[in-house]
């Protein structure tokens, strides 16, 4: 059984891709109020006295702290913990902040000892979204395994001013593969098709391009997961590509053409 930590004091974050740019925007939030300890292989986090500090950690470390963030790849969990499950307390916090949930939230409970609780997270942000800061933006919290949840979705809200959703793994996996699926799809595709105007443009069109710079520089594997380990997400896809071939095709053929339509581009033609 978990034992349920009354206060959270330390927050350890593994990462194994960088400690880059969303890694430093959760400390820069976190710091103020935890001592944050970091471990990650490939760009290790510098050490920072600002706040209550900020300090490289090997994973014995991290698992010795109050709640573990998983900042790593969806498909790169299992193996963040296994190599951490040997090292947490009982009533340790763990929580993953991915872009799917249902994968992730498996894993973690197949692969953590009873005595920890799970929650799963997605901030609906990234650096970028949330350069003029975080108050107002959206986090869904899906809790999984014991009672910490509503203690994280009441800081968050409280303190750091978050729109916090109470979800499912499920739930939050069918709505973010048409909201997010869609966006990181379309805006691949725009991307692609450079260059683009940006002189002659409509306020629609530079609020399409607004939404593409958004996550024009997120790391390939985050558009990977959205796409293929979200299971919702496929059936999405093909109805967009679906619907977009319907339209190719209306818009191939002369036979379902308006008179009004036929007879502007005859005198077009003139």
């Amino acid at each position: 059984m978990h034992t349920p930590r009354k206060t959270v004091t330390s927050i350890g974050i593994i990462g194994i891709i960088g400690f880059g740019a969303f890694g430093r925007l959760m400390a820069r939030h976190l710091q103020p109020h935890f001592q944050l300890r970091v471990f990650d292989p490939d760009r290790p986090a510098q050490f920072d006295d600002a706040g209550k500090g900020l300090v490289p950690a090997e994973i014995p470390e991290i698992g010795a702290c109050d709640l573990v963030i998983l900042a790593v790849p969806v498909g790169a969990v299992p193996s963040a913990l296994a190599a951490l499950s040997p090292h947490l307390r009982a009533g340790a916090v763990v929580l993953d902040v991915g872009s799917v949930k249902i994968g992730p939230a498996l894993a973690m409970q197949a692969g953590l000892p009873e005595h920890v609780e799970i929650v799963g997270t997605h901030p609906l942000f990234g650096p970028q979204s949330a350069r003029h800061g975080i108050r107002g933006l959206k986090i869904a919290i899906c809790p999984i395994r014991g009672r910490s949840a509503g203690r994280i979705a009441a800081f968050l809200r409280g303190v750091l001013g978050l729109n916090v959703i109470l979800t499912t793994p499920d739930a939050h996996d069918r709505e973010v593969a048409l909201v997010q699926g869609l966006t990181h799809l379309i805006a691949k595709i725009l991307v692609q098709m450079e260059p683009l105007p940006r002189r002659m443009t409509t306020a629609s069109f530079d609020l399409l391009m607004q939404a593409t710079e958004m996550v024009r520089h997120d790391a390939p594997g985050v558009f990977l997961a959205i796409e293929r380990a979200n299971p919702h997400a496929r059936t999405v896809r093909d109805r967009f590509f679906t619907l977009a071939e319907e339209m190719r095709a209306h818009l191939d053929g002369n036979q379902h053409q308006a008179p009004s339509e036929a007879k502007a581009e005859a005198l077009l033609a003139d």
